[in-house]
């Protein structure tokens, strides 16, 4: 019998095919439009009940090969936004900083390999909540196996700490910029609106995933015949042990303490940026001492035209990121043709992020100037007439399950789906950052399982852990994890 050929075609064809189905719909669905609460304003709110039909425009074939293009335009404040994170991620990855905190940890605990296991996970967690790590988890298999299964655990364990501890950190995304920041974008809100829901969602998330890890590993340690890599435990030893007593574990010098705090800094300050302060929660601390800083004489001259925190968007954010880099290349005495060339190639692995974000955006170009949007709009709003505001949030999770799995891209479907998501929110009293909630914990519950991501495939291959032990071990979690997201969905909206 012949092994099947087919392979997941990529993000960028799957929303390029999605292009031509639109713009093929813009033939056959009518054209519509809706009025506006501020047509002028970031965050388009349709008016329910005012929809009218509107004249035909179909898209040719132009139109279809010109909406990335046009996509990437509208949506180029975030894209820099990307490209930029990108090459503060690149440098700061560069001086091992990262890796030398976890490491260090590690040795530490040495001989506590159980306390080690929820500290371990909570570290990863807070890389998966701030920015996105993923693909960054590589790297740290091969340090953290060997000490698992030298603790008396199995490589499985290993696998759970890390894909499980930032996995959990990406479904409960606080200001995660690719997952959060696009979505918030493309919705029109600030992505500090609702951070205290996803804080939540982070926290009891990751008890419920250190639970599940711990209880495994002890059940392991107690009897290693029940461990579901025991058929593998020798191949595990040979691979990862070796013989060896200790692995290499990269030094936390003073340089690489000082870049963790900037790192840790620099997040704390995107949050405060983020988070409006003074129009939603009359809080003027921030504009008062903006204010009182720019009143001085010469030095406000000399200081600019800042914006205080809480006002902060991509392009206050992208600023931030930037000037943290130097920050750290001076510090890490990089020079300046090093640091060039690292933040160049750091901002180069996520230039595919940015392009797939054009793309992306190139769906709702076309049906935009299709007249498709308004009519879509009008369908849900119609659909969800006698629906509640608390079935509506839930099934919006529902929704983004499957959707997650057809597009892995978390960037490119928060730029696909958030222009209609947003909007139906509003018909149905839900606030939009619910639906953003909803939308980043599917995605990432999917990708703590889904074959079609290379961290989760990259990271089985390298601890020679088969996929479908991985899966029968994790199902419960995902059931538990999804159900414990509904939960806080339906209470967010109740309040």
């Amino acid at each position: 019998m012949k092994k099947s050929k087919f392979k997941m075609p990529s993000a960028f064809t799957i929303l390029f095919l999605i292009i031509l189905v639109v713009a093929a719909l813009t033939w056959i669905v009518p054209a519509g439009q809706y009025d506006y609460v501020d047509p002028d304003a970031s965050k388009l709110e349709p008016i329910p009940g005012t929809y009218s039909s509107a004249e035909q425009t179909p898209q040719g074939i132009w139109e279809v090969l010109y909406a990335p293009i046009k996509g990437f335009f509208d949506a180029q404040d975030i894209a820099l936004f990307v490209i930029v994170i990108g090459g503060f991620l690149g440098v700061v990855m560069k001086t091992g900083a990262v890796e030398a905190g976890i490491g260090n940890i590690v040795r530490k605990l040495k001989g506590r390999e159980n306390i080690m296991i929820p500290i371990l996970m909570t570290c990863f967690a807070l890389g998966g909540t701030t920015y996105g790590m993923a693909e960054e988890t590589i790297a740290f298999y091969p340090l953290i196996i060997p000490i698992i299964l030298a603790a008396g655990f199995d490589a499985l364990t290993a696998v759970l700490i890390i894909a499980v501890g930032a996995g959990i950190g990406v479904l409960g995304s606080t200001v995660n910029p690719f997952a959060t920041g696009i979505a918030s974008g493309f919705a029109g809100i600030s992505i500090g609106e609702g951070i205290l829901l996803r804080v939540l969602i982070l926290i009891v998330g990751l008890l419920i995933g250190i639970l599940f890890v711990m209880k495994y590993a002890k059940r392991v340690k107690e009897d290693p015949s029940t461990s579901l890599v025991a058929h593998l435990h020798q191949t595990h030893k040979d691979t990862f042990l070796k013989g060896k007593d200790e692995m290499e574990v990269v030094e936390l010098t003073k340089q690489r303490k000082a870049v963790l705090w900037v790192f840790g800094i620099t997040f704390v300050i995107m949050v405060l940026g983020v988070i409006p302060w003074a129009w939603k929660f009359n809080i003027t601390f921030f504009e008062d001492f903006n204010n009182m800083i720019l009143g001085i004489p010469l030095v406000g001259k000399l200081l600019g035209s800042i914006i205080p925190l809480g006002d902060w968007w991509f392009g206050e954010l992208t600023l931030l990121f930037l000037v943290s880099s130097l920050i750290i290349g001076y510090i890490y005495k990089m020079g300046e043709e090093n640091f060039t060339t690292t933040f160049v190639e750091g901002a180069k692995d996520l230039l595919g992020v940015a392009l797939i974000i054009g793309v992306s955006r190139g769906i709702t170009v076309v049906m935009n100037d299709g007249g498709m949007t308004a009519t879509v709009l009008h369908w849900g709003e119609e659909m969800l007439a006698d629906l509640g505001p608390t079935a509506f949030a839930n099934l919006a999770f529902l929704f983004y399950l499957p959707l997650s799995f057809l597009v892995p891209s978390t960037s490119g479907l928060a730029t696909l789906s958030m222009p209609i998501m947003a909007p139906l929110a509003d018909f149905t009293g839900v606030d939009r950052h619910i639906v953003i909630t909803a939308f980043q914990s599917a995605s990432g519950v999917i990708n703590l399982i889904t074959p079609t991501s290379a961290v989760i495939m990259g990271a089985l291959a390298i601890a020679k852990v088969p996929y479908e032990i991985y899966f029968k071990y994790m199902w419960k979690m995902l059931i538990a994890l999804s159900a414990m997201v509904m939960v806080f969905i339906s209470i967010s909206v109740l309040i």
